[in-house]
């Protein structure tokens, strides 16, 4: 029995060895592909390719750094960086068909952990926790923090625990969750970030992942988002994270404002356990909130209707919320200020990526914009656009940022989050673009001056992007949807697709005045639209 034991491995080896050999010469081979809109690909023959293409291209000095520093996957992509989905699928495709190899199916979604410590908990008292899909070789971490609005006194929170208890107790919590967009690990849907360490992390304190208040006698509730991050650091140094080289701190919507907050804490947390030479990166989606005035002002009675400076306000005393250092030192006494990105951005150390939708839907609810039923009024479709105006005057110095000109909220978890564009550039690539500069801008900085930790080098690009490699996105056309790669819209009472048209005209577009104020004649005006333009 045991002969035959060892006659099986001995089978099983030779039979991986020879996928590998498949697979080395099958990427060795060149490959060609061509985008189309939406983000999908379509390959050409290899014989066309042979035919236009008379000697391969040398290679490039961004694949000579990525293979002295190679974050996760030590291959020339150069030669297919506007094509990496597709390129990505045909490997994948590969593996899988190559795998007699493939006896078992890996399993890849991800799974729950408890935390180890306790006494760090959801707003109920139950225990907090995080999904994790290991990617063992990789050294890239992606943390993904989750959104879900807040409470902010006992009267708010006790009605989200009736109706959203899912969001402040974790005892109905999924074994396993399945990664979509940025935690996927298909590569065609995920194309830079398919092979990294995923783990995501349920927002169960309903403080915007800011509080540090463990539930006592006197109080209802535990506030503990802070902390719980803080206690997912701590457990996944034990994991691997302790040998990682980049760690992306992400999240959306209240996870996108949590990344704001945290981001230079898990910096500084990992700096302090000497692990200082891990690059510590924000991504926020849908977090950048604007503490703007109300369309029409309401009583602060529940999460929805309550302006959001007065939300805020309520929120951290209720919650003991923490915020970083330095903005707390710019805003004392007022420290509810750190909650709005363009007031806490300027004091952040760590490098940050902004996704932000120009008209937020989130943020329109708060301002009491609601897009239901009847057509906007003229009053409400000029506080819609003064809106989105707002928001780009306060992007304008970020660095790295993608802001789409559409109504909607969440992006960077969306399965359609590669087709949406702007200028040309999908979020994947910009993100892949802002990588590349960051590890530019740190081989610059280390050559210059080694003595500091990563993270205080890297937070305002001094490199500047690669030729067709932008990092500041930000539609310039002034009113919703005129992103002809917005997701699509569904009347609310219907559910019927609307075309751009339909969707202005419900906004109350009026395209003579509309025409008027843009310079242009109104049939132009049409046309564009017709046209995606």
């Amino acid at each position: 029995m045991q002969s035959r034991g060892v006659l099986r491995s001995s089978a099983g080896l030779s039979a991986v060895r020879s996928c590998l050999l498949l697979l080395f010469i099958h990427m060795s081979a060149p490959v060609e592909a061509r985008r189309v809109r939406g983000g999908r690909a379509q390959t050409r023959r290899v014989q066309q390719q042979q035919q236009q293409q008379q000697q391969p291209p040398p290679p490039s000095p961004a694949y000579r750094e990525r293979v002295e520093g190679a974050e996760s996957f030590p291959l020339d992509f150069t030669a297919v960086e506007g094509n990496m989905d597709n390129f990505m699928v045909q490997i994948k495709n590969l593996a899988q068909s190559l795998y007699p190899c493939s006896a078992q199916k890996l399993d890849q979604d991800m799974k729950l952990h408890f935390l180890k410590n306790v006494s760090v908990t959801c707003n109920d008292g139950s225990p907090a926790g995080y999904y994790i899909k290991e990617s063992k070789g990789s050294r890239r971490w992606l943390l993904f923090l989750e959104g879900g609005w807040y409470c902010f006194n006992r009267q708010t929170c006790d009605s989200r625990y009736e109706t959203m208890r899912r969001l402040m107790s974790s005892t109905k919590w999924p074994q396993t969750r399945t990664g979509t967009g940025i935690l996927s690990p298909q590569p065609e849907e995920n194309p830079h970030w398919w092979n990294a360490n995923m783990v995501f992390i349920p927002y169960c304190s309903s403080d915007v992942w800011s509080g540090v208040s463990p539930k006592t006698e006197n109080s209802d509730y535990a506030f503990m988002g802070s902390l719980i991050i803080k206690e997912v650091v701590n457990e996944l140094l034990t994991k691997g994270l302790d040998k990682a080289k980049v760690l992306l701190l992400a999240g959306s919507s209240a996870g996108g404002t949590g990344v704001l907050l945290n981001v230079d804490h898990v910096a500084e947390q990992l700096e302090s356990q000497g692990h200082g030479g891990v690059q510590v990166r924000g991504l926020a989606d849908s977090g950048w909130f604007l503490d703007n005035k109300q369309y029409k002002f309401t009583d602060c009675l529940d999460t929805i209707s309550c302006a959001p400076t007065e939300a805020i306000k309520r929120g951290i005393r209720y919650w003991g919320g923490l915020v970083p250092e330095s903005c707390r030192q710019a805003h004392v006494g007022e420290e509810w200020n750190c909650f709005f990105g363009y007031k806490l951005f300027p004091t952040l150390k760590s490098p940050l990526f902004v996704v932000q939708w120009l008209f937020d839907e989130a943020q329109l609810t708060v301002d009491n914009i609601h897009l239901t039923g009847q057509p906007v009024h003229e009053g409400q479709w000029r506080y819609i656009q003064n809106l989105g105006q707002e928001l780009r005057n306060t992007l304008r110095d970020v660095p790295a940022m993608f802001a789409p000109a559409c109504l909607s909220h969440e992006l960077i978890t969306r399965t359609y989050w590669m087709d949406i564009q702007v200028k040309g550039t999908s979020l994947p690539r910009a993100l892949h673009c802002w990588d590349r500069s960051l590890q530019d801008n740190l081989h610059a900085s280390n050559s210059s001056n080694s003595s500091h930790s990563n993270h205080n080098h890297q937070k305002h690009n001094k490199t500047p992007p690669a030729r067709g490699c932008p990092l500041h996105l930000i539609d310039s056309c002034p009113w919703p949807h005129c992103n002809p790669s917005c997701p699509t819209i569904r009347d609310q009472l219907t559910g019927q697709e609307m075309s751009v048209i339909q969707f202005l005209k419900h906004m109350g577009f009026d395209v003579q005045k509309m025409a008027q104020q843009q310079g242009m004649d109104a049939r132009k005006l049409l046309g564009m639209l017709n046209n995606g333009n």
